[in-house]
């Protein structure tokens, strides 16, 4: 599996712009492959509907089969084609409904990354002393060209990446899963 696939097609970018095609795509990440009804269990969606929403993602490349993993022929697992997914707006505007997509993509992803930064917020006191200290948030100003940006996204990129996909230690600790992102856009004070 490709670590990384940067997608150049409206229609890639379409079948991305549902937010439970969105929550598969991130299940199928952290937890790796898994069956349609699997994939219901975590979700409390109908399994029909979610068979719905991974052919969909099927259709667009994003997903594929995993037919080792089945047990027999009525069973369908289903895996990532690429760890990591990424797109520019600006493959886009030539393309006034991949710039319509785009857009509409960017702002469900916004509202998908603050809305696990807000879920954490709102746990119970007890919960949060669990983590005493791993949780942050950090900001800066920088003063950068769009080159300067791009070479400090590929280092932060880089790594988030190391950290995801390095090899857990077998130390006997019990690992939780983290979300961790980062954003730099221009702004005015």
């Amino acid at each position: 599996m490709p670590d990384h696939s940067s997608i150049t097609d409206s229609r890639v970018l379409a079948a991305m712009a549902h937010p439970l095609r969105r929550r598969l795509l991130d299940l199928l990440k952290v937890n790796g492959p898994a069956t349609a009804s699997a994939l219901s269990q975590r979700t409390g969606e109908a399994v029909g509907n979610i068979s719905h929403h991974l052919r969909a993602l099927a259709g667009a490349g994003l997903i594929e089969e995993a037919p080792e993993l089945a047990q027999d022929r009525r069973e369908r697992w289903w895996r990532r084609t690429s760890q990591t997914l990424c797109w520019s707006s600006n493959d886009f505007t030539h393309d006034a409904a991949g710039e319509v997509i785009a857009r509409a993509l960017e702002s469900m992803n916004l509202e998908r990354q603050t809305g696990h930064v807000r879920r954490w917020a709102d746990q119970p006191q007890s919960i949060q002393e669990r983590w005493p200290h791993g949780p942050f948030s950090s900001e800066t100003w920088l003063h950068v060209t769009d080159d300067e940006l791009a070479e400090f996204a590929a280092e932060i990129a880089a790594v988030m990446n190391r950290w995801a996909e390095r090899d857990l230690p077998d130390d006997g600790r019990d690992r939780e899963t983290v979300f961790a992102f980062a954003r730099a856009v221009p702004a005015q004070l």
